[in-house]
């Protein structure tokens, strides 16, 4: 959190995050991350490492829920520490910032390809160069397992 505190937005950078959801207290379910990340107003920050022990994740202004479409603000931003800290910033070309559903979080989007995604069990994600972001691929591999994963929010 210390390393990406100075890319969030300056009226966030002092605030008090907290740990709203991990798979090891929570158990693996994207339902129950809807479920305890539920702060109305409150910005988001996903933490994902994966098998291969990368990290990597995404931050966004909104609270992850489950939606009809995608929401979010420019101020969204996918990031990968891979082996330092990398930040992909929205570069305008589309709003496709966070989707969820039932059995799919998305991030980022555009021709079909998702900057990050998530399925309904939290097992399984991927991540894939987008246009909302122009990324790079934040796993060393487009498909992975998830080792961990964390959901913080502000207090």
């Amino acid at each position: 959190l210390s390393q990406l505190s100075p890319h969030l937005p300056p009226r966030l950078m002092q605030q008090p995050w907290h740990l709203l959801y991990c798979t090891g207290r929570d158990g693996f379910s994207l339902r129950t991350l809807y479920r305890r990340g539920k702060q109305p107003g409150s910005p988001a920050l996903l933490l994902i490492r994966d098998t291969e022990a990368q990290a990597f994740g995404a931050f966004s202004t909104s609270t992850i829920r489950c939606s009809n479409g995608f929401y979010g603000t420019g101020e969204t931003f996918l990031f990968s520490f891979s082996p330092e800290l990398k930040v992909f910033r929205w570069t305008g070309r589309n709003n496709f910032f966070v989707k969820g559903d039932r059995d799919l979080l998305m991030i980022g989007g555009g021709s079909g390809r998702f900057g990050l995604w998530l399925d309904g069990d939290l097992h399984h994600g991927g991540s894939h160069p987008c246009e909302t972001f122009d990324n790079e691929t934040l796993s060393p591999r487009e498909e992975f397992c998830v080792q961990d994963l964390e959901l913080w929010g502000l207090a």
